[in-house]
């Protein structure tokens, strides 16, 4: 392409076949010939922009079509992860009440004649020959009957025929799995819902975060604390119907939050005379249940059983489900022949009962018990609770929203703000008060955390921290409240800098979520806990992992002690360890009976609060952990946190309310 103005041809550029010496006379003089060439050269200047802005057009058409097409992809890996995970909770699920009923069976048997007892063990080891193709044949026919009489009632395979469990046994619809801690909160709620409506009425559910049922809607795994929740009021239905209720308190990612409600269970705190190891009152109305596997004695609850100074111990085992698995039954006891909850491990694997000091429960800062102050009626499963420092003020977190609540007068509580975060259907897993008490971190089941502005006449969202991650697990913040550290669903824990709201860093070494986070007093080191069974100490100096313990359990919760080298660990397999920062002893406790879905350490250090899906809130003394006092909820507890002045305690639940308690010196 030439300009239409071209020189005349005696002035033009002489063709190649002229030679040199004709090019040389052609172009009279240097000046003149650049002259000349300017429009040309400006003209393919112009080309060339034009051909490389078409370019630029084109790319960015194909890297929005390539943005649409990972969007599209994302979607899907986020179904087909819903899926699995479902299958997955489903598959543990059904492995539980497998062996539940196994157990059951065991039980049973002795009483029938000779001749059924007979039949029976054969048609048992029958059901033990059974092979996937059998199995696939038998639900095919099943799910084919079921359609073609859909207007009958279904009749599905219970935890337990109606009136029939042993006394002692476990819910059967529990099952194991995080955020416990964080459950498939929403996953699960929907997948089942969607499948299989007629025999699963969805509830929110809990791992809790988590954990279990509170089943990511989203897909993600809150599955820690999320996985454990099951309505308990749907329980009595479900016994009069002949229906499962497998609530889905949102699916956690956890898995199954199951929330076992007990209405005979004592609303009161019990405290454990317990100078020695062992040492309590022996349990009332409790009859011995056949000892159950260990990973049944990880997902099993049992009653909470009425303490009685007078009744005299029987020859049997209160306490089968604190049996340590491969331990002499005769380091099992204390000298008075009770169950021994609290264990040292030395460094070569090696567990003693622990003796308990004179001053175990008594002196400055220990309490003596804990008295129900307040009930805070949320209306969802309530995932995440804080207090601020001034204790006027209770956050919780449920689905979609957190509720403000003024426990600063005695009465009847509503609640006084509700922030609404993330998507409705999403559970906040955790929210955080930066100390000052003007403003509030929200993060859960959303990629996306919210910073709230607490100090305005109406609250409001001031920023929102955004990352890749698809879930929030825990959150942590520094303690000059300078930096903010998310747990993410994606195994990373990502540091954002409050004041200008940007991401600063992740630390990357989880190979599944990491579930729960604390952080020292002094600022220098982060702990995490994840649902790849390690813990992590992470240097926040230089940037880098310091330890890393290993367990053979997913981790729901963890804290790390004020004051001390201790770090208390919450595991899905029902156990809470107390780890020495830099020596390999260790305590074990073992008096929950279920995933431990929270932990919290008091302000003192003297001691800390766990909560777990056995619907229990325990009291320990650091480190050996004598227990302080116990309190029996009606549903799966699945967080908690103590006031900073160590006078309050408040715990989340499964039932959809939260409680505070007073802390009695």
């Amino acid at each position: 392409m030439f300009p239409q103005n071209r020189p005349p041809a005696h002035l033009q550029a002489p063709s190649a076949a002229s030679g040199a010496a004709v090019a040389a006379s052609a172009i009279p003089s240097t000046p003149q010939s650049l002259k000349l060439t300017y429009p040309e050269t400006l003209d393919r200047i112009k080309e060339e922009f034009q051909f490389l802005q078409n370019q630029y057009h084109s790319l960015k058409l194909e890297c929005e079509k390539l943005a649409t097409e990972k969007t599209e992809i994302q979607r899907h890996y986020v179904m087909y992860y819903e899926m699995s995970y479902g299958l997955n909770i489903e598959m543990h699920k059904q492995t539980e009440i497998a062996k539940r009923l196994n157990v059951i069976c065991a039980q049973l048997i002795p009483f029938l004649s000779q001749e059924h007892q007979q039949q029976v063990v054969q048609a048992v080891e029958r059901a033990k020959q059974v092979t996937m193709t059998d199995l696939n044949a038998a639900i095919g026919h099943q799910l084919q009957t079921q359609h073609l009489s859909h207007h009958a009632p279904p009749i599905p395979l219970t935890p337990h025929p109606s009136g029939m469990q042993p006394t002692g046994l476990a819910g059967i619809g529990s099952a194991s799995g995080l955020l416990a801690l964080s459950g498939a909160l929403g996953a699960q709620a929907q997948l089942l819902a969607k499948d299989d409506r007629g025999v699963h009425d969805m509830e929110p559910r809990e791992r809790d975060p988590g954990p279990s049922s509170l089943a990511l809607p989203n897909g993600e795994r809150a599955r820690a604390i999320s996985e454990y929740l099951s309505s308990s009021k749907k329980r009595k239905v479900e016994e009069k119907d002949f229906v499962t209720d497998y609530g889905s308190d949102a699916d956690k990612s956890e898995d199954n939050l199951v929330v076992d409600e007990d209405p005979s269970s004592p609303h009161s705190v019990h405290s454990y005379s317990s100078r020695e190891n062992g040492v309590e009152k022996a349990p009332l109305g409790r009859k011995e249940a056949v000892p159950l596997s260990p990973t049944s004695m990880a997902s099993s609850s049992s009653t909470s059983p009425s303490r009685s100074k007078d009744a005299p111990m029987v020859g049997y085992d209160p306490h089968p489900h604190m049996r340590i698995p491969g331990l002499a039954a005769g380091m099992q006891v204390g000298t008075s022949g009770k169950p021994a909850y609290s264990f040292h491990v030395s460094a070569d694997g090696q567990m003693q009962p622990v003796p308990f000091p004179p001053d175990a429960l008594i002196g400055s800062g220990i309490p003596r018990h804990a008295r129900q102050l307040h009930t805070l009626t949320h209306g969802e499963v309530v995932c995440a609770v804080t207090i601020s420092n001034s204790t006027r003020h209770v956050y919780t977190g449920g689905k979609g929203c957190v509720k403000v609540w003024d426990v600063g007068q005695p009465g009847t509580k509503t609640a006084v703000a509700q922030l609404d975060c993330l998507n409705r259907d999403n559970y906040i897993r955790s929210c955080k008060l930066l100390p000052d008490g003007r403003s509030l971190i929200v993060g859960g089941e959303a990629s996306t955390l919210s910073i709230w502005d607490l100090a305005a006449p109406t609250p409001r969202i001031k920023a929102e921290l955004t990352s890749s991650a698809p879930a929030c697990y825990a959150l942590a913040i520094s303690p000059d409240a300078k930096v903010c550290f998310s747990c993410c669903s994606d195994g990373n824990i990502v540091v954002w800098d409050l004041q200008n709201q940007t991401l600063v860093r992740q630390f990357q070494g989880h190979t599944d979520g990491a579930s729960c986070i604390d952080i020292s007093n002094d600022g220098t080191k982060l702990w995490t806990g994840g649902l790849d069974n390690t813990v992590r100490c992470w240097d926040l100096r230089e940037g880098r992992q310091l330890q890393q313990h290993d367990f053979s359990s997913q981790i729901f919760s963890l804290g790390y002690c004020p004051t001390g080298e201790w770090l208390a660990v919450g595991m899905e397999s029902s156990n809470v360890e107390i780890l020495h920062v830099t020596k390999p002893d260790k305590y074990q406790l073992h008096l929950h009976e279920s995933c431990v879905l929270s932990l919290k350490f008091a302000s003192c250090g003297k001691w800390f609060v766990s909560t777990g899906k056995d619907n229990l809130l325990n009291a320990w003394r650091t480190p050996y952990g004598a227990s302080i006092f116990q309190s029996k909820e009606t549903s799966s507890v699945l967080s908690c946190d103590v006031s900073t002045d160590d006078q309050f305690i408040v715990t989340g639940s499964g039932d959809k309310k939260a409680t505070v308690y007073e802390v009695i010196y």
